[in-house]
C-alpha cells in the first residue's frame, strides 16, 4: 500500500470544506471569489503545529493560496508553516488578535522548499522523544510540572516546551539542562488543561472527537450553574471530560434553557385547588410541562400540567380563586407524545424457523412400521366390538319405558 501527503483541499484547508483536526483554526474565507480580495492587503495567516498560528507580511508579493507552505521570519532562524488566510479576513483576523505592536508582525520569505520540507519533517520526528526525555529530566529536578507537548521551529534551532503545573514554577535550571541535553534554544509556555486536550486530541463521551481539538477557538469558563439551568444531576464522572474539567459542551445550549426557563413557574410556588394543594416534583424546561404532588416530599398523586396552565392557576390563586382540579381546561402534554406503532409487533415474525431434518434407521423404521400395523388391527376388532354394546343399550333405553307407562294412564282414564 503506498500513502500521499494530502495538501490543499486534500488537508481540509479549501474555503469552501471543514477544517481537518491537524488545523483546527482554519477560517471560512467567503470573499475568496471577489476579484482583487488578495490584493487588497499583503497580510496572510500561516498557522504551525495544532493551535500555533501567526500573521505575516507578504512583501515579496508572492501568489501565496489557502494550503501553501511557506518560510516565514522567526527569531532566530525561520520557521515553516501553512497559510489558511489571505485577503481582507486576514486584516479582520488581525484586529481580533489584538496585535497592538507592528513588530509582531514579521515577513514571509519564501515558498517552503524542498530542502526545508526534510528539515521540517526530520525535526518534527524528534519531538516526541524529545518530550519523553524532558520529562525525565523534569522529575529528576523535583520539579512540579508536567510537559504536554514539544514543538520544533522548522528550522529545527528552537524547541517550544508546553507545560502544565497547578502553582508556580521554577524552571530556570531545567532550562539550562535541556539546552545542553538537545542544543536548541529553549522557550517554556504555560497552557491549561484543556489546550493541553486540543494539542494531544482524543474522542468525547458522545463518541464525536474532541471539539477542543477540532474547531474550537477559544476556551470559556464553564461553571455547574449551567448544568443546574439544564436539570443535569450533579455528578463530577459525567459532567468532567477528557481533560479533568467541566465539558466545553454544557455552554453550547445553557442559553436555549434560560430562554425557556422564564417560561416556567416557579419552584417553591404551590398551586391551590379546590380538592387539594399541589407541589413542585419535576420539569421539563424544553417541552414545557411540569409535574405536581400532593406531597412536599413524596411522590403521591402526580399530575402533569402545561407552563401555561400552571401559570393560570397562579394567578387565579392570587386572585383567591381555587380551581376545580388541576388539570382541567388542558390536555394532558404527556398523552402528546408520538406512538410506536411496532410497540405490540412481535418482530420475530421476520425469522424463518430452520426445518430440523430428523435422521431416520432403516432397521428401526421397519419394526417401528410392522408395531403400528398390529396395534391398527386391534383397534379394528375393537371398532368391531362396539355395535353389539351399543344394541345392547338400546333394549334398556329409558325411553321405550316411559312410553308404556303413558299408555296404561290413558286406559285408566277412560
Amino acid at each position: 500500500m503506498t500513502f500521499t501527503l494530502a495538501t490543499g483541499c486534500g488537508r481540509g484547508l479549501c474555503r469552501k470544506s471543514c477544517s481537518r483536526s491537524d488545523h483546527q483554526l482554519n477560517v471560512y474565507d467567503w470573499l475568496a471569489d471577489i476579484p482583487g480580495n488578495n490584493e487588497s492587503t499583503d497580510l496572510v495567516e500561516v498557522q504551525f503545529k495544532n493551535t500555533r498560528k501567526g500573521y505575516y507580511h507578504n512583501i515579496n508579493g508572492l501568489d501565496l493560496k489557502k494550503g501553501d507552505w511557506v518560510a516565514v521570519e522567526a527569531s532566530p532562524g525561520h520557521d515553516i508553516g501553512i497559510v489558511t488566510l489571505t485577503g481582507r479576513l486576514a486584516i479582520m483576523q488581525v484586529k481580533k488578535a489584538n496585535l497592538k505592536s507592528a513588530d509582531d508582525i514579521k515577513r514571509v520569505y519564501r515558498f517552503a522548499r524542498d530542502v526545508d520540507m526534510e528539515k521540517y519533517e526530520e525535526s518534527k520526528a524528534r519531538e516526541h522523544s524529545t518530550m519523553i526525555e524532558s520529562r525525565q529530566i523534569a522529575k529528576s529536578l523535583g520539579l512540579n510540572m508536567k510537559i504536554g507537548d514539544v514543538e520544533y521551529q522548522g528550522d529545527g534551532n528552537k524547541a517550544i516546551f508546553y507545560y502544565i503545573a497547578d502553582e508556580r514554577v521554577d524552571f530556570r535550571q531545567l532550562i539550562k539542562v535541556l539546552a545542553d541535553a538537545f542544543h536548541v534554544r529553549i522557550e517554556m509556555k504555560q497552557i491549561g488543561a484543556r489546550q493541553e486536550a486540543g494539542r494531544i486530541g482524543g474522542t468525547g463521551p458522545c463518541g464525536r472527537e474532541l471539539c477542543c481539538a477540532t474547531w474550537m477557538k477559544n476556551f470559556s469558563s464553564v461553571s455547574t450553574t449551567a448544568a443546574r439551568f439544564q436539570d443535569i444531576s450533579l455528578n463530577p464522572q459525567k459532567l468532567a471530560g477528557m481533560c479533568a474539567k467541566l465539558k466545553c459542551c454544557l455552554n453550547y445550549e445553557v442559553d436555549c434553557y434560560m430562554e425557556a426557563g422564564k417560561k416556567m413557574p416557579q419552584r417553591d410556588v404551590v398551586l391551590e385547588t379546590a380538592d387539594s394543594d399541589y407541589y413542585f416534583f419535576k420539569q421539563d424546561i424544553l417541552a414545557g410541562i411540569v409535574t405536581y404532588s400532593t406531597d412536599k416530599r413524596l411522590a403521591a398523586n402526580l399530575e402533569t400540567i402545561s407552563a401555561e396552565r400552571a401559570n393560570e392557576i397562579i394567578e387565579m390563586n392570587k386572585r383567591g380563586e381555587k380551581p376545580l382540579e388541576l388539570s382541567s381546561g388542558s390536555a394532558n402534554k404527556e398523552s402528546q407524545h408520538p406512538k410506536d406503532l411496532l410497540a405490540d409487533a412481535d418482530i420475530s415474525r421476520f425469522d424463518k424457523a430452520k426445518k430440523k431434518k430428523k435422521k431416520k434407521n432403516k432397521n428401526h423404521g421397519d419394526q417401528n412400521k410392522g408395531g403400528n400395523d398390529q396395534h391398527k388391527n386391534g383397534n379394528s376388532e375393537h371398532k368391531g366390538g362396539n355395535p353389539e354394546h351399543k344394541g345392547g343399550n338400546n333394549q334398556h333405553h329409558h325411553n321405550g319405558g316411559n312410553r308404556d307407562h303413558q299408555n296404561k294412564q290413558k286406559e285408566n282414564k277412560e
